[in-house]
């Protein structure tokens, strides 16, 4: 089957006069997780993890991914005619150089321009200039041409999320967003990715699954917004709520209100980590095209004390559904019948019975045995599997509230864990709390802190190949910029208090077991700091669950570790205990004892 859509992929390139076609796993918004129509590098080549790149030549085929999914591309590519390319691995060729050597002077690499940033393009073009190899935007996805079951497109309403839990009106956001325009002498902002709309607005939706996010365009001037969205989503509430402060237009008119604001001249900021080469392109005119960053990113990120207070509220009933799950399961794996989708589906239900719940803020990574070795492995019917009363079991799984998001990764043993598994599991642990411990002066950027969470491993050799934590956003993505925990994804920006960021540090040893252990925090000023002069900050824990304490090497921890886990069980059970009862409660209590 993929080798035919290959077949008929390379006749149109030959149509279009192209030798190289890249099939980003992108949207034209630059979404981590897109709407089923817009899949189509899964389409295209049967893999189905959440980040990858294809490209096609005519006589070969690559799929570009990173170590999360290495041993899920290896298994989804087999007999597909496209080979594996693991980014990150010495040796392994980036897709430019790539193509650069399979390709001859005088031949050309296409792409839909939606689906690149003007950066991006830019690069490419200029690098294959060099050999000789041109770049062009076709005007039609060649994908799109011969996908003749493609999804359709989503339809659900657009939905008013109120002040009540985005803690600030529309109106105040225009304003600071204005302002921040004035500063940059800018008389127009373009917004294109689909949370920071859905932030500006406070609007949510149902087109991309697990994200509660509206496909849409949007553009703010000094006396105007308008946001650009089917028609058929618009319904009286979001026309009411949106009144006399933003005009609502239908999506396909965003290109011709571009050529509008072109025009018209001035100086026009676009978002350089979202804003497409398309974008750029229907831009030119009598404006000037300004790149930077959208100031919307920062302001989203530092959530407000309705969002933060939210987000706290959301732990607690998302913490009351984990330890009702996690005490189910110890009971239900030795009776048997317990499988990785099963076990998903009873936590799943456990969460729709909570407040505010909408649905899963992402698919849960339901993984026991070799198969946590597979760091975002998704069970299907094909790999499911049923859990025994032995070995070790990791689950990272989260929630969809109306009042926050949640991400959550908790790694139990079924049964008999091994020395070896204590230890690793242990220093995994070691480095979760050192950073949760961590104070770190204002200024401080993720790629700094990364390195806290891997020393335990480092100290034998040993580490992960995956960041240590990303921001998540209020009832928004759950991977959200501009901050990051990690040593590829840091861009360079400091954390502040109120920034929500995931604490995920984690072991994987290929064929036998994978070991995370993840909170979300939020930063706050340390108030405990000597010199005033010299402001800090720590983290704040919002996730509410046990850490199965049956896997810790006690012997390996230090005095202050342990203080800090005992202080973690007590906020625990403080925390939950008022909201559970007979087995439940006295499962907590044992899960949280001091050690």
């Amino acid at each position: 089957m993929i080798k035919d859509r290959l077949r008929k992929l390379r006749s149109l390139m030959a149509e279009n006069g192209v030798q190289a076609y890249i099939v980003p796993s992108t949207d034209p918004h630059q979404s981590e997780y897109v709407p089923a129509f817009w899949r189509r590098r899964e389409w295209i080549s049967g893999f189905t993890g959440s980040a990858g790149d294809v490209v096609v030549t005519m006589d070969k085929a690559g799929l570009w991914t990173d170590s999360r999914y290495f041993l899920q591309a290896e298994d989804q590519l087999e007999g597909s005619g496209i080979t594996l390319f693991k980014q990150g691995v010495s040796g392994t060729p980036s897709i430019v150089s790539w193509i650069t050597d399979q390709l001859s002077s005088g031949e050309r690499v296409g792409v839909d321009a939606r689906l690149f940033t003007s950066g991006e393009f830019s690069a490419m073009a200029e690098t294959w200039a060099m050999s000789g190899i041109g770049l062009i935007s076709l005007s039609e996805n060649l994908v799109d041409l011969i996908w003749a079951d493609r999804p359709d497109v989503p339809s659900e309403p657009v939905r008013v999320h109120p002040v009540e839990f985005s803690g600030e009106s529309v109106a105040d956001k225009l304003e600071k967003i204005r302002r921040e325009l004035k500063l940059r002498r800018m008389d127009a902002h373009v917004v294109t990715m689909l949370d920071a709309i859905a932030w500006l607005y406070n609007v949510r939706g149902s087109d991309v699954e697990y994200n509660p996010v509206v496909i849409a365009y949007a553009i703010v001037t000094m006396d105007s917004a308008m946001l650009f969205v089917h028609g058929e989503k618009v319904g009286e509430s979001l026309r009411s709520h949106l009144a006399g402060q933003v005009n609502i237009n239908e999506y396909e008119a965003f290109a011709d209100a571009l050529g509008e604001l072109a025009d018209g001249g001035g100086r026009i900021l676009l978002d350089s980590g979202s804003a497409s080469q398309w974008v750029t392109e229907q831009l030119e005119g009598n404006c000037s095209v300004e790149m930077g960053t959208s100031p919307i990113t920062l302001l989203k990120a530092v959530k407000n004390e309705v969002e933060l207070e939210g987000f706290k509220k959301a732990h607690v009933r998302d913490g009351v559904a984990m330890v009702r799950f996690l005490n189910w399961l110890e009971k239900a794996v030795p009776a048997g019948g317990v499988t990785e989708i099963s076990a998903a589906d009873k936590l799943a239900g456990f969460r729709a019975e909570n407040e505010h719940f909408t649905g899963l803020s992402f698919e849960t990574i339901s993984s026991y045995g070799p198969h946590g070795a597979i760091i975002h492995y998704g069970p299907t019917p094909e790999t499911d599997v049923e859990l025994k009363p032995d070995g070790i079991y990791l689950v990272d799984s989260g929630g969809q509230y109306l009042d926050g998001t949640t991400d959550i990764t908790r790694t139990v043993t079924l049964g008999n864990p091994t020395k070896k598994q204590k230890e690793l599991f242990t220093r995994v642990l070691k480095g979760h709390i050192d950073l949760g411990m961590c104070r770190f002066p204002v200024g401080t950027v993720g790629k700094q802190l990364d390195t806290i969470a891997r020393l335990p491993l480092w100290e034998v050799g040993l580490n992960y190949g995956h960041g240590t934590g990303h921001g998540v956003g209020s009832y928004l993505n759950v991977h959200e910029g501009p901050h990051a925990i990690s040593y590829y994804r840091c861009i360079g920006v400091p954390f502040m208090p109120g920034m929500v960021t995931s604490n995920e540090p984690g072991f994987y040893l290929a064929g036998e077991f994978g070991i995370r252990i993840e909170n979300l925090v939020y930063v706050v000023q340390d108030e405990t700091a000597p010199d005033k002069e010299l402001p800090f900050n720590r983290f704040e824990n919002l996730t509410v669950c046990p850490i199965d304490t049956r896997l810790v090497e006690q012997s390996l921890l230090t005095d202050a570790e342990l203080d800090y886990l005992n202080r973690y069980h007590r906020f625990v059970f403080d925390s939950l205990s008022p909201l559970l009862s007979g087995d439940d409660l006295e499962w907590l209590r044992k899960a949280t004892k001091k050690l």
